[in-house]
């Protein structure tokens, strides 16, 4: 019952984060300030979610904290380009032209490629600290925090006019 106490309070971070980035008047833009402390406290709420899901032991604790905090940073940075790219889609949403629109999708394209690269970089790291299946539970666990954080944002970003 906490984690899904956890996973709506995820979702209710996103939500002025994501309002934000619409064309919707009634939203006031946030700063950057303020939607990096939003991803600040997305991130403690992953991790006790992961901490909670996973019962780690001492040892795996251990091993696995430091690859997951490496990680979770290297996440940030490609998090970073998704935002930019709500920006820019948020910007020009009235404007929209074909051009725009492929280079939009090139980038949210290339924003997919880089999370699969990582993922697939960092198996090894996370496969010694844990072992193959605790590893496997781990990626479940993480994938399905991207899935809802997906599915936040894709419930408040309008579609292409």
């Amino acid at each position: 019952m906490r984690v899904l106490a956890t996973i709506s309070a995820i979702c209710v971070l996103l939500i002025p984060v994501t309002l934000a980035q619409t064309t919707e008047v009634s939203a006031k833009p946030l700063t950057d300030s303020e939607i990096q402390l939003a991803r600040s406290n997305v991130q403690a709420d992953k991790n006790d979610i992961i901490a909670h899901t996973m019962q780690f032991t001492q040892a795996e604790s251990t091993a696995f904290w430091p690859v997951y905090s490496e990680y979770a940073r290297d996440q940030q940075a490609i998090g970073n380009d998704r935002v930019q790219l709500i920006k820019d889609y948020a910007q020009n949403y009235d404007s929209i032209d074909g051009a725009k629109a492929k280079d939009m999708v090139q980038r949210m394209i290339a924003i997919e490629n880089k999370t699969g690269q990582l993922r697939e970089s960092y198996w090894p790291k996370f496969e010694k600290a844990l072992g193959a299946k605790r590893a496997a539970k781990f990626y479940q666990v993480d994938n399905r925090l991207t899935l809802l954080v997906n599915l936040q944002l894709a419930s408040e970003i309008p579609l292409i006019p």
